[in-house]
């Protein structure tokens, strides 16, 4: 087939451009630009993990691709499969409503069994001070690790730690352009912001008190697991998938390569192990921080943390040998580790979408963010407010805000939201049309419209 997404190169580039065009490259294998590929006669769309939130592109042009892949199949008349072992809720609605059919695979590729979930109690469990990995999930390593069996860890956290604090003061090292914690990186021994990409050098003192030797990580991240790991199992050999570890598609294959020939005993990654991977010999899965991704004011963080880690466990006990997944907790009573110990997807979604159905919430109701950004937080607060005075109203219309966003602060500008929710009958484009156009903006204040937004940062 031929490729398509950002790092192929210019002239494979232009020889697929041409062959959809012309019609000779009859399948296309690409990212969310591929969907705007000349296609002479495109008969099928496959959307594969359609329920992943990396589809909807939020710099430049909003758009979902998956929801614009549905809409060109229409448009043109042809199918389109939406491929998900854990489907997003708005395409249960969609089955639900009769406007999708739905077909299900009742069983693992293979004939293989589910793997068997047992959730650790970090109170119960605790590691040792200091550490990560609790004595029951570090004995079940080492049992693997005997039986010449592969095991995997699961932090979907980058770098070392996501906090450094001075322990003499209590500073905290702040990008100076986001609102947002530096990340350390050890191993480039860096201080690195994932949202502008802004890195300085680790200091040796405090900035702010001049305390030297006194900055201190706070919480794990990949490279501290791994470290960790090599602490506890130094004959292992370990590899670290991550998107900063891994330069590319060619990195990535030669990882996947290495762990099919049994090169590897150990991975230790972050979502890039959720995707589809067939590793017929990894028996073991860890999950680090299973709570990790159910906090903040995230709609969909249950959906979102249900589809991750059950994606994560589908790698362990894909051939002959069953498989196990260890969930480490503190909140093993919540309704996504029950959810993921019983097994049953099917319920919790059921479950979800019970909760969201009463107020209207997507996919039972509309949203659209309107995000409101500028120089200075002066500037970002009136234009807000200025929207706020003129908010649409009516039966099955509500405004939310303004109110500063969550990343108040992203690459220097000053950001407000306010949410526009409405009926699922209800047209929201219409009132956004009329809304925008009642307020005046001044030349720095830019304001971003996310339709059906899936991030609220």
């Amino acid at each position: 087939p031929a490729i398509w997404h950002s790092e192929v190169g210019q002239r494979a580039r232009r020889l697929t451009w041409h062959g959809t065009a012309d019609g000779s490259a009859t399948v296309v294998v690409g990212a969310r630009s591929a969907l705007f590929l000349p296609f002479k006669n495109l008969g099928l769309i496959i959307v594969d993990e359609e329920h992943e939130a990396l589809f909807k592109q939020e710099e430049g042009v909003i758009y979902s691709a998956r929801d614009m892949a549905v809409v060109r199949a229409r448009l043109a008349g042809f199918p389109i499969v939406l491929v998900s072992a854990t489907p997003s809720l708005e395409s249960l609605a969609n089955v639900e409503a009769g406007r999708y059919r739905h077909l299900v695979l009742p069983s693992r590729h293979g004939g293989a069994a589910l793997p068997e979930t047992r959730i650790l109690d970090m109170r119960d469990h605790p590691p040792p001070r200091g550490l990560f990995l609790s004595p029951a999930l570090t004995e079940e390593l080492t049992a693997t690790f005997e039986r010449k069996e592969q095991a995997m860890l699961f932090l979907n956290r980058r770098g070392y730690a996501p906090l450094t604090l001075c322990r003499s003061c209590g500073h905290r090292m702040e990008c100076p352009h986001c609102t947002a914690w530096l990340v350390e990186h050890r191993n480039r021994k860096i201080l690195s912001c994932h949202f502008c990409d802004h890195t300085e050098p680790m200091p040796e003192a405090c900035p702010s008190c001049g305390a030297e030797q006194n900055l201190t990580p706070i919480g794990p991240g990949i490279e501290r697991i791994t470290e960790e790991a090599r602490h506890l199992f130094p004959d292992a050999r370990i590899l670290v998938m991550a998107s900063d570890t891994l330069g590319g598609p060619a990195a990535t294959a030669e990882a996947v390569g290495k762990i099919s020939r049994r090169e590897v005993d150990l991975v230790i990654g972050t979502q890039i192990v959720a995707k589809g991977w067939h590793f017929p010999h990894l028996t073991l899965v860890g999950i680090v921080d299973a709570d990790l991704g159910l906090g903040g004011g995230d709609l969909r963080a249950g959906e979102r943390t249900i589809q991750l880690l059950h994606q994560v466990a589908g790698r362990a006990g894909r051939a002959s040998t069953p498989g196990r997944v260890l969930l480490q907790s503190y909140t093993p009573e919540h309704p996504v580790m029950q959810a993921l110990l019983s097994g049953d997807f099917d319920a919790f979604m059921t479950q979800e979408a019970e909760q969201r159905r009463p107020g209207f919430w997507p996919p039972y109701g509309r949203l659209a963010a309107l995000i409101v950004s500028a120089d200075t937080a002066v500037a970002a607060d009136d234009a807000a407010a200025a929207l706020g005075r003129v908010a649409p109203y009516g039966d099955g219309i509500q405004v939310l805000g303004p109110a500063p966003a969550p990343m108040a602060i992203l690459r220097g500008r000053h950001r407000r939201r306010l949410l526009l929710r409405t009926r699922k009958t209800i047209a929201v484009q219409p009132i956004l049309r009329r809304w925008l156009g009642l307020v005046k903006m001044d030349r720095q204040v830019r304001v971003d419209v996310d339709i059906d937004p899936v991030s609220f940062l």
